[in-house]
C-alpha cells in the first residue's frame, strides 16, 4: 500500500454545527459509512433512535447527512435540527447516555468496548434500584453493543474501520436517479420502509416543517420514503380529515403505505412524484384559503386524488400503450389508458377494508369522493388540456363557488397544476426533475426505435435538448394554465407564477447558449474544413429546431 492510500485511509473530516443555539463539532473518516456518520449526528442532537433530523447550511437549505459533507469553519457552521420527535420519549438522563455512547460507538478508531459494556452494565443496576424496572432503551442500546462486537468480529465489515474502501461506492454524490433492478418494489424493500414508517409514524413534526410543508418552496430531495409518508399524514391530519371523517389511524397508515408499494422504481412518475403533487395540492389549499370555499368532501378528494394520481405508471406515456397495443390500451380502448389504470389501483386498495379511509364515510359521501376522485385523475391525462382549460376560462368572470359544475372544473384545474408544478418550485429542486423526466423520456424513445414503433418527438434523445424541452412547454402550456389560476386567486402571483417566469428565462438563456456554441462549433469545422472538397450529403438534423417546434407538454 502506498503511502498516499496509508494518507487518505487515515484521513479524518471535521463538520461544525449547531444544535439548539449549541456549537458543536463532528468528527470522522472521510471513508465512514453513512450510516455510522448519521448515527454520528443523532447522537449530538441527543435524539431517539427513530427522531427524524435534518441538516442545514448556511443559507438555510436542507444537505444531506453523509460521509461526503463539505468541511467548514466554525463561522460557516450548520445548523442540526429534530424535525420531528417522539414526545414519550425514555427519561433525559438515559437518552443522554445512549447519545453519548452512541457517538463512542460512531468513531471508527480509539475505542475501547469492554469499558462501554461496563458503564451499560453500571446504569442497568441504578436503574434497576431507582426505578424498578428496565426502560426499552437500554435493552436497544445492549443490542447495538453487541452488534457492534460482531461487526468487529468479522472479516467482512474491516471496511467499515476504513481498513479497506468499499469498491462498489464509486460515487458519493446523491442522485435523484432510481437505479433500480425490478420495476416493481420487490416485498422486502415495501417491509424494510413500512417498518421504518411505523416507528416514526407517532413522531411530533416540529411546527417548522409543517409551514415549510404549505409553501411550493418545500425540497423533496432530502426527505426518505418513509419520512414523506410521516409527511402526508401529517397533510391529512393538519387538514382535519381524521376527525371529519373518522378516519383511524392505523387504516391512514396502511392506506399510505399501500399506495407508496403501489408506485414504481422508475425515473419519474415514482413515489416521490406523488408526493411532490400532494404537497403541492396541500400548499394551494392553504394559500387560497379553500377551507373557507369548499367542503371538507371536496378537499378529501383533492389530496387523495393527488396521493393516487400516477400509481402503478410503468414509465411509458398513453401513446406508447396505445402503439403497442398494451394490455393496458386494449383494456380501456384506447382512452386514458394510465390514467384509468391509476384509478381502478387506487379502489383496488379502498375496496380492502384495512386500507379503505372512506370507510366510515355514508354511501352518498362515498359516492361523490368516488366520482370525485375519478374526475380528478382523469383530468391529469394532457391531451385533455385544452378541453379543461378552456371550461375554465368560461366560467371564470363568473366562477360561484357554491355552483357545484364550477368546483368540479376548478377541481380538475387544480389537480392539472399540481402534477405539472415542477417549474413552480426553487431551480436547484425543479431541475433535479427535469434530468428525471427526461430520462423517462428517454427511456421510452429508446424502446419505440428498438420495437419499430412511432418515436415520439419530445422524447426523442437525439433531438431534444434540456432547454428545448422546456421552453415551449413552459411558455405555451405552463404560464397560461398558471395565470388563469391566479385570476381567481390573485395571491398565487408571487408563489408559482414568478418562479415560472424565472425558470423560462433560465432555459431561455440556456438555450441561447446551446445554440452560439452549435454556430461556434460549426464556423470551426467550416474553418477546418475549408479547403477539402464540400460534401453533398445530408445534412444532420437540427435538434433546436425540431425541438422547438414541438409544444406538448413535458411533465406528463
Amino acid at each position: 500500500m502506498s503511502s498516499a492510500e496509508q494518507e487518505e485511509m487515515m484521513a479524518t473530516k471535521i463538520i461544525y454545527f449547531t444544535i439548539n443555539g449549541r456549537p458543536e463539532q463532528a468528527e470522522f473518516p472521510v471513508d465512514c459509512p453513512a450510516q455510522d456518520v448519521k448515527d454520528l449526528f443523532r447522537s449530538a442532537a441527543e435524539a431517539g433512535p427513530h427522531d427524524i433530523l435534518k441538516l442545514y447550511n448556511p443559507k438555510g437549505n436542507i444537505i444531506n447527512i453523509s460521509p461526503q459533507l463539505a468541511p467548514n469553519t466554525p463561522q460557516s457552521s450548520y445548523k442540526l435540527e429534530v424535525v420531528a420527535a417522539d414526545c414519550n420519549s425514555e427519561p433525559r438522563n438515559v437518552k443522554m447516555f445512549f447519545n453519548t455512547l452512541g457517538t463512542e460507538l460512531a468513531v471508527a478508531l480509539g475505542f475501547d468496548l469492554s469499558s462501554m459494556e461496563k458503564r451499560l452494565q453500571s446504569l442497568e443496576k441504578k436503574i434497576l434500584i431507582e426505578a424498578g424496572e428496565t426502560p426499552a432503551i437500554v435493552y436497544e442500546m445492549k443490542r447495538q453493543v453487541e452488534s457492534f462486537r460482531e461487526k468487529l468480529e468479522s472479516v467482512e465489515h474491516l471496511s467499515w474501520l476504513g481498513l479497506f474502501k468499499e469498491l462498489s461506492d464509486a460515487t458519493h454524490k446523491p442522485s435523484p436517479f432510481y437505479h433500480k433492478r425490478t420495476l416493481r418494489k420487490t416485498l422486502e424493500e415495501c417491509e424494510l420502509v413500512r417498518d421504518k414508517f411505523l416507528k416514526m409514524s407517532s413522531l411530533e413534526v416540529s411546527e417548522e416543517v409543517r409551514q415549510y410543508l404549505k409553501t411550493p418552496t418545500f425540497d423533496n430531495w432530502q426527505w426518505e420514503d418513509a419520512e414523506i409518508m410521516v409527511l402526508l399524514q401529517v397533510m391529512y391530519m393538519d387538514l382535519d380529515f381524521i376527525s371529519a371523517f373518522n378516519i383511524e389511524l392505523e387504516v391512514l397508515q396502511q392506506f399510505l403505505y399501500e399506495v407508496y408499494r403501489r408506485y414504481n422504481n422508475i425515473p419519474f412518475h415514482n413515489f416521490k412524484h406523488c408526493f411532490c403533487v400532494t404537497q403541492m395540492m396541500y400548499g394551494l389549499i392553504w394559500l387560497t384559503d379553500l377551507r373557507s370555499k369548499m367542503d371538507s368532501i371536496d378537499l378529501l378528494t383533492l389530496l387523495t386524488s393527488a396521493v393516487c394520481h400516477d400509481l402503478d405508471h410503468t414509465g411509458y406515456n398513453n401513446a406508447y400503450q396505445i402503439n403497442a397495443r398494451t394490455e393496458l390500451a386494449l383494456r380501456y380502448n384506447d382512452i386514458s389508458p394510465l390514467e384509468n389504470h391509476h384509478c381502478a389501483v387506487a379502489f383496488e386498495i379502498l375496496e380492502k377494508n384495512e386500507s379503505n379511509i372512506f370507510r366510515n364515510l355514508s354511501t352518498d359521501q362515498y359516492k361523490r369522493i368516488r366520482e370525485g376522485i375519478i374526475r380528478c385523475i382523469l383530468a391529469t391525462d394532457m391531451t385533455r388540456h385544452n378541453e379543461i382549460l378552456n371550461k375554465f376560462k368560461s366560467i371564470l368572470q363568473t366562477f360561484d363557488f357554491s355552483n357545484k359544475d364550477h368546483r368540479d372544473v376548478l377541481m380538475m384545474i387544480l389537480i392539472k397544476v399540481s402534477d405539472i408544478s415542477n417549474e413552480a418550485r426553487p431551480m436547484d429542486v425543479a431541475e433535479p426533475w427535469l434530468d428525471c423526466l427526461l430520462q423517462e423520456f428517454f427511456n421510452q424513445s429508446d424502446m419505440e426505435k428498438l420495437e419499430g414503433l412511432p418515436v415520439t418527438p419530445f422524447m426523442d434523445r437525439d433531438k431534444v435538448t434540456k432547454p428545448s424541452s422546456q421552453t415551449g412547454f413552459i411558455r405555451f402550456v405552463l404560464l397560461p394554465l398558471f395565470m388563469e389560476l391566479a385570476n381567481l386567486f390573485p395571491c398565487l402571483e408571487q408563489h408559482i407564477i414568478d418562479p415560472v417566469r424565472k425558470a423560462l428565462d433560465y432555459y431561455t438563456e440556456m438555450e441561447k447558449a446551446l445554440e452560439r456554441e452549435k454556430q461556434n462549433r460549426a464556423q470551426s469545422d467550416k474553418t477546418g474544413k475549408s479547403k477539402e472538397p464540400s460534401s453533398s450529403g445530408p445534412k444532420e438534423p437540427d435538434a433546436q429546431a425540431d425541438a422547438g417546434l414541438n409544444l406538448k407538454p413535458t411533465t406528463v
